[in-house]
């Protein structure tokens, strides 16, 4: 009598041959699919907002005064400074038409009481220098100095008064800068440093003034001292 045998083979439907698995895997890879498409649209409709936003902001900085620009003035400034401020103008260049000498001074308080005031060292010559005849010039030596002070006089105006967390901060920021060459440069000890600012206009060409004419004469220059600000003690 011949015994039955038995096969160890897994049936189809057991090697997962059949059509009913895949199906449900399929199915079940489904939201998770779905998730990970809509969480990547959100992530590129949120750049694309973004960049949107970031353009129209710095359009209206840059742009001629207008309306729009002057209503949401404290918006646009909020999102441009200090990251993405712009130094150019967006339909006529600007460009310097006087030439700045910003020299420093430090003052030095002794133990005994007594005061000594150190001689001008001039912050222009050091850039100057550092520009003249260097094919590839720092960053920092052609603009650090150079847009601080622009900076002062966009919200200091003419009275050394700050009116604004900002000005306050550029007024720092400025002295910072005067303390940290001085010091670089062996300037000794000192609690406080006073700016000084030679203004000398730069003449028109006398092609374009004409002979004779009043356009092409040079304005005398213009000499501005800053009040003495007090810094953390500087010393060699």
């Amino acid at each position: 009598m011949r015994e039955a045998r038995i096969s160890a083979e897994p049936t189809t439907e057991q090697r997962g041959g059949g059509r009913e698995f895949p199906e449900c895997q399929e199915l079940d890879e489904k939201p998770s699919h779905i998730l990970q498409k809509a969480g990547t649209s959100a992530v590129v409709f949120l750049c694309l907002a973004t960049a949107l936003v970031h353009v129209l902001l710095v359009f209206l900085h840059v742009a001629p005064p207008n309306p729009l620009s002057r209503q949401y003035s404290r918006q646009v400034n909020a999102w441009v400074f200090p990251l993405f401020e712009q130094n150019w103008r967006l339909f006529a260049p600007d460009p310097e038409s006087v030439n700045r000498q910003i020299s420093a001074r430090t003052m030095h308080t002794a133990p005994d009481g007594s005061v000594r005031v150190s001689g001008w060292f001039d912050l222009t010559a050091v850039d100057n220098s550092a520009v003249e005849h260097n094919p590839f010039p720092s960053h920092t030596a052609q603009n650090t100095l150079r847009r601080a002070w622009s900076s002062y006089l966009d919200t200091h105006g003419g009275d050394d008064q700050p009116r604004s967390q900002r000005a306050l901060m550029i007024q720092r920021y400025l002295t910072n800068i005067a303390a940290d060459r001085i010091t670089g440069h062996g300037g000794g000890t000192f609690e406080s440093v006073q700016l000084r600012v030679i203004t000398v206009p730069i003449a028109l060409p006398a092609a374009v003034g004409g002979p004779g004419s009043a356009a092409a004469v040079p304005k005398p220059a213009e000499t501005r001292y800053l009040p003495w600000w007090k810094v953390t003690s500087h010393g060699n």
